[in-house]
């Protein structure tokens, strides 16, 4: 008996040093792996370029991605401009940024300099999603050249600024009023409505059709859009730019490949509808006048394509949609909580159109307060904060610094839409910021919302006619209130490349006069 409780003793004595000694082990090898960390942050650090702009020290491996809030880094962008200056320098994991802010800087680097901050960096989840075939992403170059080229020549050679794209809008405006009559006297949602009519106006020009509001192609090819745009809003899009080494793994950035490529094969499938019906000589849209570039220049060896077509079509339908229907919304949520504006535009436009069916772009130049108003709107909507990335082309400088070629460069036009002393009144909606001393419509330069310099945004002029055709026309028939129980407004958009107010209703009612 005393051998056999003795035996027992012994073996657990001997569990208890086994224990002891991988408890040991384990130990011993988390503090190595510590040890290890530690080492890595205390001599691998990044180095900064010679004279490069003064910002928060870099960390090994992440940057700065731990100095950001990633779901919205506007405030700490802020925050730094206020501790660097206007010009300050992150790193985006090893690859060093620099953060324009104010107007002047970024008139300085995206006018003065152009050459040298034009280029767009090549190495980010968006560029590989779009396979770097797009026009806004391309790099700056001969082939980016001839395609933005071509672009604004067909859509001018479509009516862009010109009667016929008025016709095509007011005829998409004429099935928004539809909708809205049908609820007028009701409640309504109004986010896919604008995006299903802004989607439309640029796919008459792109794909030579309309869509009816419950076609399935159309509420397909609007989803799409608006998953790619939410993965490439979310954090994981800066965390796939940031740490190249988790690219191919399973995480949720994955989703964005998978819809951009069934967005693409469906613009493939249109574009194969028009190789068959297409008449060489009458192009009836951009995909034709697209082909009938391709034949006439042949193995020339240009940039133009048939593999880079259906990216084209995706980049122009997506920037021509998203910021459009965004900044819509934007006007409606701060007119039903500001009446006396609404007031005030409605009665500056039963004035300039009484006795006319409908409204024409060139009665903006009789409406300065309603101009006002619309400008104003864009500047608060602040659609595209932080621009579309640029790069540096080549070794340069910009405000004493030293900034290498290749730097990403992030021109911040949240900092210029909101300035001191750019603006009457940078933290507040008010349309006297578009307003001189007469009451008579005055754009500062600062107005910047489509960015500045040779990348300025495509469809500039193609907004502007939408924005205002569409405002005009709906605010002429109905009046926009906010519901009494949706309770405060809240005006904090939903951040991102391209913002979006957040989710509301709106009470529609028929004005007195429309009846």
């Amino acid at each position: 008996m005393c051998h056999m409780i003795t035996d027992v003793y012994r073996q657990h004595k001997a569990n208890q040093f086994a224990f002891s000694s991988r408890s040991f082990n384990m130990l011993g090898s988390l503090t190595l792996v510590w040890i290890c960390i530690v080492l890595i942050f205390l001599f691998i650090r990044i180095q900064k370029p010679k004279n490069f702009p003064p910002g928060p020290q870099p960390l090994p491996i992440f940057g700065n991605l731990l100095h950001l809030n990633i779901a919205n880094p506007l405030k700490d962008f802020k925050r730094f401009s206020e501790q660097y200056g206007n010009v300050y320098g992150l790193f985006w994991g090893s690859k060093p940024a620099v953060v324009l802010n104010g107007f002047a800087v970024i008139k300085e680097a995206l006018v003065t300099k152009a050459g040298d901050f034009s280029g767009r960096p090549q190495d980010f989840m968006t560029n590989h999603m779009t396979e770097n075939k797009g026009v806004i992403l391309a790099d700056y170059g001969p082939g980016w050249k001839e395609h933005r080229r071509f672009a604004l020549m067909t859509l001018r050679n479509f009516g862009l600024g010109k009667q016929s794209m008025e016709e095509r809008i007011l005829k998409e405006i004429s099935h928004i009023v539809a909708c809205l009559d049908q609820n007028a006297g009701g409640i309504m949602t109004p986010q896919t409505l604008f995006h299903n009519a802004a989607s439309n106006v640029i796919s008459l020009v792109l794909f030579g059709t309309r869509f009816d509001y419950k076609d399935e192609f159309l509420k397909r090819y609007v989803q799409l859009s608006t998953e790619i745009s939410k993965i490439v809003n979310g954090p994981w899009n800066m965390i796939y730019d940031t740490f190249p080494a988790l690219r191919h793994m399973p995480l949720p950035f994955k989703k964005g490949f998978e819809v951009m490529g069934e967005m693409k094969n469906m613009t493939l499938n249109l574009i194969n509808e028009h190789k068959m019906t297409r008449v060489p000589g009458e192009p009836r849209d951009f995909i034709d006048c697209y082909m009938e570039e391709l034949d006439k220049r042949g193995n020339d060896g240009s940039s133009f394509d048939k593999a880079r077509l259906s990216m084209f079509i995706v980049d122009l339908h997506f920037a021509g949609t998203d910021t459009t229907s965004n900044t819509l919304l934007t006007a409606f949520l701060y007119l039903m909580n500001h009446p006396d504006v609404q007031t005030r535009c409605q009665r500056e436009i039963d004035d300039v159109l009484e006795g006319k069916d409908h409204a024409s772009f060139e009665d903006r130049h009789n409406m300065p307060y309603t101009q006002a108003v619309i400008h104003e709107v864009q500047r608060v909507a602040n659609t595209v904060p932080l621009s579309v990335f640029h790069c540096t082309t080549k070794d340069t400088e910009l405000m004493g610094y030293n900034i290498p070629k290749g730097t990403l460069i992030i021109p911040n036009l949240t900092s210029v839409l909101n300035e001191e002393g750019q603006w009457k009144f940078p933290h507040e909606f008010n349309p006297d910021n578009f307003l001189n001393d007469q009451d008579q419509f005055e754009k500062p330069e600062a107005f910047m919302p489509f960015s500045t310099g040779p990348r300025v945004c495509l469809g500039e002029a193609l907004a502007r006619m939408e924005l205002f055709l569409i405002l005009v026309t709906l605010l002429r028939r109905f009046q926009f209130v906010w519901p009494e129980d949706a309770g405060k407004p809240d005006y904090t958009p939903l951040f991102g490349v391209t913002q979006t107010p957040k989710p509301y209703r709106m009470h529609i009612k028929l004005r007195e006069i429309a009846k």
